[in-house]
């Protein structure tokens, strides 16, 4: 009976000893492997959010030239637009001139 005792005593140390050894070195490689996986992953995302702030700053100069290029475009208009309606003046008045001109000889002296 000791026998039998004394070897179901060291089957169930034996079998605990064996459960728990390969239990503890998995658990940590795959967290180490997480916690790489973890830190990559937040890298990237961290440098797809300063391309995509990059690229909308870059949208948002553009704009803001192209804003300014219609602007300046539009002041050019009005001042081309001006020069037009001036230079429309002055050939109306210089052929309203030119009429009363002819107008005056034609009649007669007495």
């Amino acid at each position: 009976m000791k026998k039998v005792i004394a070897t179901l005593i060291a089957g169930l140390f034996a079998t605990a000893a064996f459960a728990q050894t390969p239990a503890a070195p998995a658990a940590s490689v795959p967290a180490k492997a997480e916690a790489a996986h973890t830190k990559a992953v937040a890298k990237a995302e961290a440098k797809e959010t300063k391309a995509v702030v990059k690229a909308d700053a870059k949208e948002a100069a553009v704009a803001a030239d192209a804003k300014a290029d219609v602007a300046s475009a539009k002041a050019d208009a009005k001042v081309t637009k001006a020069k037009a309606h001036h230079k429309a003046k002055k050939a109306k008045l210089a052929a309203d001139e030119a009429k009363a001109a002819e107008a005056i000889p034609a009649t007669p002296a007495k």
